[in-house]
């Protein structure tokens, strides 16, 4: 593996820093460190605007593929769609400067990380350069329109239908654990578009408005943080255009396969910055309690930093082999889901575990009729017990890497 940064990637970083230190002031200060897991709901506004100051700056879609050449963007260094042009190092430089600031979390990863990576391999150049440069504005949010109530891990067995009506396909079905659709503007959905397809085949891949009153209906769930970054939405006859189908009319399943592999990359790398973060107040609420003393605690939590610098070698390792491309290994995202999920769901139970019995309780006031406050390990504990099922869950990724990557054979049915 052959992962370093040069010269030029030392004057990105300087670029990067100065632009953040610059612009991340004010309100967008206020919002530095919030819209982490379980606190989606925090400075809503302020990240929202967030997105745009980003978008000014060119610093969203920074690993997209510009195509057009020089003079094709919005301002001097632009590429296509308004984006700055960034090699793969830079791109990790970009997600660790963004990291070490604290920065909002993003509103707009969807539209950014899956989206768009989704388009530019198998969207048409007339989406391409319909969708792109509002996301690259920060403009335009997205939200995943996959999950069933009778169809999660097991995505096709969906049953959400999309009819073709003249030049517009009217989807009808419900989807569940939509994260942000309350906020988002647009949705690319999975739907059925040949009637009485079953499994993998007659599936399509749609790009859906959600303003549409009185056809899509979106009900917040409210989770055990308390918060609802994730919803119910139901489609009532909703509208999308024909050519707003990516890839192809039944060809669906390839694409949306093709958009989960584009989880991995640059973006799990600024995931575990954050994680290392988390991590660190960990370590620093069993320092302030004494419970560092323990030999048993302390050695979980020298055990979750070491296979978090594993995580970050795994991840290195990855994009070096594929030029930063996130298809060619077949078994790549599984693995680094099931890292993933597997280590922060334990550091969740291990912030618990050096809080003791406190831990079960909330901070402040403790009076009956006081409110109940989650803090950040708690909400971690809470949030993190879904790590191993959202995003697929870990059985799910054992059967991929079982056979797809070692050729075992299929489970029985």
């Amino acid at each position: 593996m052959e992962f370093g940064f040069g010269a030029e990637d030392e004057e990105f970083r300087a670029e990067a820093r100065a632009w953040l230190g610059e612009h991340l002031t004010g309100v967008f200060a206020g919002a530095a460190g919030r819209g982490g897991p379980g606190s989606e709901h925090e400075g809503a506004a302020e990240r929202r605007a967030w997105e745009r100051e980003l978008g000014r700056g060119g610093w969203i879609g920074l690993g997209w593929d510009t195509g057009a050449g020089d003079g094709a963007g919005s301002g001097p260094g632009l590429g296509a769609y308004g984006n700055r042009r960034a090699t793969l190092t830079q791109q990790v430089v970009w997600a660790e400067e963004y990291a070490r600031v604290r920065a909002p979390g993003r509103y707009g990863h969807i539209g950014e990380n899956l989206l768009a990576p989704t388009l530019l391999a198998y969207g048409s150049q007339e989406q391409r350069d319909e969708f792109l440069p509002p996301i690259a504005r920060g403009e335009a949010l997205w939200c995943q329109g996959y999950s069933e109530p009778g169809a999660g891990s097991d995505l096709a067995g969906l049953r959400t239908a999309a009819a073709l009506d003249g030049d517009v396909y009217r989807v009808t079905g419900q989807k569940i654990w939509t994260s942000l659709a309350h906020e988002a503007d647009w949705c690319f959905v999975l739907a059925r578009t040949e009637a009485g397809s079953r499994g993998h085949r007659g599936i399509s891949f749609l790009l859906v408005p959600m303003d549409q009153p009185g056809r899509i209906e979106v009900r917040p769930i409210r989770q055990l943080t308390g918060t609802s970054e994730f919803n119910e939405v139901f489609f009532d006859g909703a509208v999308a255009r024909a050519s707003h189908v990516v890839g192809g009319v039944g060809d669906g399943w390839r694409v949306a396969m093709g958009l989960l592999g584009f989880e991995r990359g640059v973006s799990t790398l600024v995931q575990q910055i954050g994680f290392a973060e988390e991590l660190g107040a960990v370590v620093r609420e069993a320092v302030g309690s004494g419970a560092v003393d323990d030999p048993v605690l302390r050695d979980r939590l020298v055990r979750q930093w070491a296979e978090l610098r594993v995580m970050r070698w795994n991840a290195l390792r990855t994009l070096a082999g594929s030029g930063g491309v996130a298809r060619p290994d077949a078994g790549a995202p599984s693995v680094a889901k099931l890292l993933w999920g597997g280590w922060h769901q334990r550091l969740g139970e291990l912030a618990m575990a050096v809080r003791g019995a406190v831990g079960a309780v909330g901070p402040g006031d403790w009076r009956e009729d006081a409110p109940y406050e989650l803090d950040a390990l708690q909400r971690l504990f809470l949030f993190t017990r879904a790590d191993t099922i959202y995003g697929g869950s870990d059985e799910i990724q054992r059967n991929i890497i079982a056979e797809r990557v070692l050729g075992l054979p299929r489970e029985a049915r």
